[in-house]
């Protein structure tokens, strides 16, 4: 584990937010040693770059690899199905005797471990993912060789035992005899046949029924209010049996008692060994894991960079593109380039300023945590620090107001923030008035474009990107859109139907402006073809002069 694996990127809310955490949902793994790997992973901080470099050299070779041999994967992913976590077994095998089904559940395991081995013994898997060889327990656990998924304790295991059982089946066949011969003497004295048990039901309207009473050699052992069962009696010489065959399975039970001991201190040995095989297949694990949802999502490898830059070239929140594709619709890629300082998001609502803004978190921290991207390319620099201020979620929690929230969460933000961090802030004191709540923001930008770090805040107050050295990016929303089109498509439509057809004219892509006042009209718009009075959207464009 790498140095920084006790320091925390994120929140649990910046990984939700952001997507993180439903990404990793997604990612298929099939044994409980990957999940277990995936629950702990860690980000790579600065400083740890070749580290970095080196994880994501493994996710590409792992593609190359899924990619060649597609029918291997499928063996691997289907045997990795089957496993089961035997970690507490093994842990305890040194101190406690391991009961037959937690050492059939070991051997289980050793076999799985040997067809792995078998798969990737052939094939061109880096040699970090191929496993140590068991073959020597599997033997001491299987002393027939007949690789069975099955597990007793055998004669083998013990000549004893083996000589005790032998005793045993001896007694059992004399029994028998024993039985089989008064069976026959009842037949041919009474003419009543016993079953192979050595019983008979007769039901209570039978005329031989007072017959079977009076044989001396059966006794009642069962009635209800239609039958009754008989059962041959014990001979004293069937109770001689009986009594040694008792004595036969106390000695045998001790017996398999000190085997399992036995084999449960050779199993302890091996803890280390099976415990690291384990590590090396939830390890292969969660690398196909990666690799196969890199592949499926158009993932491409970021480019891991010194400098604290993030750049992204046509990416895509995956979160919202499987909600799109779900729909049937497509997801408008977004570019954009982030440096230490601030950047500010502007545009009209329904335009995914907020999208954008989780598309930034959610692919640096990806990139932050050794997965592949959702993006044409990306180049990122590691964050030592990673937070995102979004709604009120904690309002109702903790009683305050959305506004008191949101000023609790900014101060934690900023009271944890050090060089080279990422703040992603969306629509800052939107729950205060607007002559407050843009002096905030404003003095929000200016303390914070002298901080090394990098700052990306969606707003509707458009004069906080006038400030010299904050650089506005806009959504172009509907600013290429045919609007006469637009218009003969939602003359008719319901109110659900006229939201989407906007949705799909809308351009999602950001631009930067260049020229200080360009403020876009979208919403304007939005509201006109909405049905909004014509009064009022004229008399809104007059403050906009």
């Amino acid at each position: 584990m790498k140095a920084g694996k006790n320091r925390r990127l994120a929140n649990v809310k910046t990984r939700t937010e952001t997507g993180l955490e439903y990404i990793l949902s997604c990612i298929n793994l099939n044994t409980p040693f990957g999940k277990k790997q995936l629950k702990e992973i860690r980000p790579y901080f600065p400083g740890e770059e070749e580290e970095l470099r080196g994880e994501l050299d493994k996710v590409q070779r792992m593609i190359e690899f899924a990619g060649e041999n597609p029918r291997l994967v499928e063996q691997i992913e289907e045997l990795f199905m089957e496993m089961k976590d035997v970690s507490y077994t093994l842990s305890r095998s040194a101190k406690s005797v391991l009961s037959v089904v937690e050492i059939y559940e070991v051997k289980t395991l050793l076999l799985q471990m040997r067809r792995l081995s078998q798969l990737l013994e052939k094939s061109c898997v880096p040699d970090e993912y191929r496993l140590e060889d068991t073959t020597e327990l599997l033997n001491v656990l299987d002393p027939r060789r007949d690789r069975i998924n099955t597990f007793y304790i055998y004669d083998e295991f013990s000549e004893k035992l083996g000589e005790l059982r032998k005793e045993k089946r001896s007694i059992e066949v004399e029994m028998r005899k024993e039985q089989k011969a008064k069976r026959e003497a009842i037949r041919k004295e009474y003419g009543i046949q016993l079953t192979p048990k050595f019983d008979i039901m007769v039901s209570r309207s039978n005329p031989d029924l007072e017959k079977v009473r009076s044989i001396p050699d059966l006794e009642l052992v069962d009635e209800d209010y239609m039958s009754l069962t008989f059962q041959l009696k014990p001979s004293g010489a069937v109770f001689d049996y009986v009594k040694k065959m008792e004595d036969l399975n106390l000695q045998m039970e001790e017996e398999e008692d000190a085997i399992r001991a036995d084999l449960s201190q050779k199993i302890s040995v091996w803890e280390q060994c099976l415990t690291e095989n384990c590590r090396r297949m939830g390890a292969l694990d969660l690398a196909l894991g990666k690799a196969t949802y890199a592949m499926e999502h158009s993932c491409t490898r970021p480019e891991i960079t010194d400098e604290h830059i993030i750049e992204i070239e046509e990416g895509r929140n995956l979160q919202v593109e499987d909600i799109l594709s779900k729909k049937g619709k497509k997801y408008c890629p977004v570019s954009i380039s982030l440096g230490d300082g601030v950047t500010c998001i502007t545009g009209a609502n329904m335009g995914g300023k907020t999208i954008s803004l989780k598309l930034v978190g959610q692919v640096s921290a990806l990139a932050q945590y050794g997965f592949f991207v959702p993006c044409r390319r990306a180049r990122v620099g590691l964050s030592n620090y990673m937070q995102m201020l979004i709604g009120d979620s904690q309002s109702v929690e903790r009683g305050l107001s959305s506004f008191g929230s949101e000023m609790e969460e900014l101060k934690e933000i900023l009271d944890n923030s050090s060089e080279r961090s990422v703040i992603l802030i969306d629509e800052i004191a939107s729950g205060t008035n607007p002559v407050e709540g843009l002096a905030l923001t404003r003095s929000l930008v200016d303390y914070l474009k002298e901080k090394p770090y990098i700052t990306l805040i969606t707003t509707h107050f458009e004069t906080v990107t006038e400030t010299e050295g904050v650089i506005n990016m806009q959504v172009r929303g509907l600013a290429d859109a045919d609007f006469s089109k637009l218009n003969r498509e939602i003359q008719y439509a319901n109110r659900r139907e006229r939201i989407n057809i906007i949705s799909k004219y809308m351009d999602y892509r950001l631009y930067r402006v260049q020229r200080q006042g360009q403020v876009p009209k979208d919403a304007l718009n939005i509201a006109k073809m909405l049905g909004i009075s014509k009064e009022i959207i004229d008399g809104a464009q007059k403050y906009l002069k």
